[in-house]
């Protein structure tokens, strides 16, 4: 098993868009994958809902790990992104994950909390 990390998820999934969504979601998240962001928990297909939206409105972004820590299936991870919108627009904000691996080294389930940073 090689863990992935949500950095290089958020790379080829959002950020750096270059392989088809599906190939990129598949490679970094496992069949059974949910998701909690806002007190909200989605499952997979609610995850890829959420990700073509998102997916759509930025134009590119950047990502920066702060901490990270992997602990048998357990996850952990803190950074700072930066994105522009297609607008032209501009966020900044930080987040920080926790969840775990699927014996295959895919993400099972993260939950995130985070706030913005200024610009």
């Amino acid at each position: 098993m090689t863990p992935v990390r949500i950095s290089d998820a958020l790379r080829a999934v959002v950020f750096e868009p270059t392989r088809d969504l599906t190939e990129a979601l598949d490679e970094f998240y496992a069949p059974d994958y949910t998701h909690r962001s806002d007190g909200e928990t989605v499952d997979r297909a609610g995850f890829v809902e959420m990700v073509t939206r998102v997916r759509a409105q930025i134009a590119g972004g950047t990502v920066r790990v702060l901490d990270e820590l992997r602990d048998g299936l357990r996850y952990a991870e803190r950074h700072v992104f930066e994105i522009t919108m297609v607008d032209g627009s501009t966020a900044r904000g930080e987040i920080a994950i926790f969840g775990s691996y699927a014996e295959d080294g895919r993400f099972r389930h993260l939950s995130e909390t985070g706030f913005d940073l200024p610009a």
